[in-house]
């Protein structure tokens, strides 16, 4: 109650008078976002000030408006704002992790049985190397070798990969 008799007849004023700010705002800062603001801190002042205002309050809010639209332009050429096009990250989805999970797959598959198996057990499977041994039915030291052949393997055959080779999914860069 006490702020409808503080600011009488504002509320009628922005009601009336309001897009016609807005506009008028729009195209002095160029976008409907700097408008908005530019009003809001016209209509900031003006009420600030509501006490000492007689007379034409749309006239103060509207001189108001071109003083702050001036005020941010000096501001900008003091410090100029600079404007760079940047490309947001993508977002990984899961489907690089998939790709690469499939390569992989293919590539084991170009090994020979027995390091493919040494090598799942190892690294896919998390066994330690006693128990890859049990599992095969062979020593420590033959699935030790194994899994050395089988990586100097896989990394000849993935050597050639390049990032180009592994697709990659919604634009995101490895």
């Amino acid at each position: 109650m006490r702020w409808k008799r503080r600011f009488e007849g504002l509320d009628i004023l922005v009601a009336e008078r309001g897009s016609s700010l807005l506009a008028t705002a729009v195209l002095l800062t160029g976008s409907r976002a700097g408008g908005e603001d530019l009003v809001q801190g016209a209509l900031e002042r003006l009420m600030r000030h509501w006490h000492r205002v007689h007379g034409d309050k749309e006239g103060y809010l509207r001189r108001t408006l071109y003083n702050l639209a001036v005020d941010q332009w000096r501001s900008r050429r003091r410090r100029p704002e600079v404007l760079t096009a940047v490309e947001p990250p993508g977002q990984p989805d899961g489907t690089d992790a998939l790709h690469l999970r499939q390569a992989l797959v293919q590539a084991l598959a170009t090994l020979p049985p027995r390091q493919r198996a040494v090598l799942v057990l190892r690294y896919w499977e998390q066994c330690t190397e006693a128990e890859a041994a049990e599992i095969l039915g062979c020593s420590i030291g033959t699935v030790k070798s194994t899994a050395s052949r089988g990586l100097t393997r896989l990394r000849e055959v993935t050597a050639a990969w390049t990032v180009d080779n592994v697709p990659a999914s919604n634009g995101v860069k490895r």
